[in-house]
């Protein structure tokens, strides 16, 4: 039964293909010319007289009015459960590819189904890096969102965007979008759920929420006192156990079940996704109370322990395992513990073996800080060259600006400052503003810390 037109052209097309006229089909109970102006789109029926015309037609309501039958709604309905395990449990360029069908499927008489697949595509396409391509997707999903507010809502489409262009590295499209987000969730209010907590996860990256009695300090420490950091078991096992029923039961034709183990599945997923992502927010928490000096180091020391602790749960979360120890160490050396320090930097070394990279420069930086608190400025200097040749290693011109990195280049350039070598000190500042997405070459000219800052 085709499924393309509005109401009005399948009332016609089934009324024709039946071999009926319009007074055939409006009976006794309706008038021929409210017939014809259904069938010209002057009018929609209500579900009264739409079920009396499906009836008569010989066909569902569901059909006559939104163009797909109960079958096809329950396998489109599957078809997006499996491509959100897809996206966030299994490969998200497959996801990217099934929500891709699922749009062509449900087509523009469907147009929320629709709308929630191509914002599932936007979010695969996000994992993927793509995020030329991911903005150009939640922009358009949001100018929908705003004509049509009934098919998809504004706030996760601005919180989605201010991550993309943060990752872009324009930071002021990302702050004014999660300033508007937080606008928009403050006036629920809201702090618990998986938009409160994406939100936070956008205002902590982007940074403002150094500004003492900020909107933003302020909400992101309200989502951490409310969520905490849970600890969290690894349940992958039993999420792909329940995926792999559900594919089951769609083979066997038993769509009802399948979409029953299929949202179980996600739901399983649920309080892991939401505990990496408050660890996440933990971490930076913790990191911004160290380097900002306003925050209690007790409390950021146990949010950093806690995000480690479910970091270390997860082998896919080595990366920001390493960087939560990282931290820790950090706070340690803020309270007075080089051991505990060296301890926690060189645990992140052994963590990631040969790997050089960001992540390694920042461990050797702590262990060149509690040799320069020591009075030891050669073990300094040699942890600084080893940190400047793991950063060395970096590619930032195919990547895009990279904060984290501008930031290590410039702490590697303090630090060389506070040892006294000069020439690798203005060298480290360099490369900070290549990070950062400065390319223009100034020769000749001494770089200030304070510029890439």
């Amino acid at each position: 039964m085709p499924s393309q037109g509005t109401i009005g052209d399948r009332v016609r097309g089934l009324r024709l293909s039946r071999r009926m006229s319009q007074a055939q089909l409006a009976g006794p109970d309706l008038s021929d010319s409210y017939v014809s102006l259904i069938e010209s789109g002057k009018r929609t029926p209500t579900p009264v007289v739409a079920r009396l015309l499906a009836d008569r037609l010989g066909c569902t309501t569901e059909f006559l009015l939104h163009g797909i039958e109960p079958r096809q709604r329950i396998d489109t309905e599957l078809g997006l459960r499996h491509a959100e395990l897809e996206l966030l449990h299994g490969d998200p360029s497959v996801a990217a590819d099934r929500f891709g069908e699922i749009v062509k499927v449900a087509g523009e008489e469907n147009a929320m189904l629709a709308a929630h697949a191509r914002f599932g595509r936007a979010r695969a396409l996000e994992v993927q890096n793509k995020i030329g391509p991911a903005v150009k997707a939640f922009e358009r999903l949001r100018r929908e969102a705003a004509a049509h507010p009934e098919r998809l809502a504004d706030l996760p489409l601005a919180v989605a965007l201010s991550r993309c262009y943060q990752r872009a590295g324009d930071i002021l499209r990302a702050r004014d979008l999660a300033v508007h987000a937080l606008a928009e969730i403050n006036r629920l209010p809201l702090a618990q759920g998986e938009i409160a907590i994406e939100l936070a996860a956008a205002l902590t990256g982007i940074g403002g929420t150094r500004e003492p009695g900020s909107p933003s300090l302020s909400y992101v420490r309200d989502v951490l006192s409310v969520n905490g950091v849970p600890g969290v078991v690894n349940r992958t096992a039993e999420i792909h156990t329940l995926w792999r029923a559900s594919v089951t039961a769609a083979d066997g034709e038993d769509s009802a079940l399948a979409v029953r183990l299929a949202d179980d599945a996600i739901a399983t997923g649920r309080p892991a996704r939401m505990a990496a992502q408050l660890a996440l927010i933990a971490t930076d928490w913790a990191r911004l109370a160290v380097t900002g000096g306003d925050e209690p180091l007790d409390e950021a020391r146990e949010l950093a322990t806690a995000a480690s602790e479910v970091f270390a749960a997860f082998p896919e979360h080595v990366h920001e395992h390493v960087r939560s120890l990282v931290v820790r160490a950090h706070v340690q050396l803020g309270a007075g513990d080089p051991q505990g320090a060296t301890a926690l930097a060189g645990t992140a070394l052994d963590t990631l073996g040969d790997r050089a990279g960001t992540l390694a420069a920042t461990a050797q930086l702590v262990l060149a800080r509690v040799a320069l608190a020591r009075g030891l400025g050669g073990d300094a200097t040699a942890a600084l060259h080893t940190a400047r040749q793991s950063l060395s290693g970096v590619r930032h011109d195919l990547s895009g600006p990279d904060r984290e990195a501008a930031r290590t280049w410039r702490d590697l350039g303090d630090l060389y400052g506070q040892v006294g070598v000069v020439d690798e000190q203005t060298g480290a500042y360099r490369k900070a503003l290549e990070a950062a997405g400065v390319r223009d070459a100034m020769v000749g000219v001494t770089v200030d810390s304070a510029l890439v800052r």
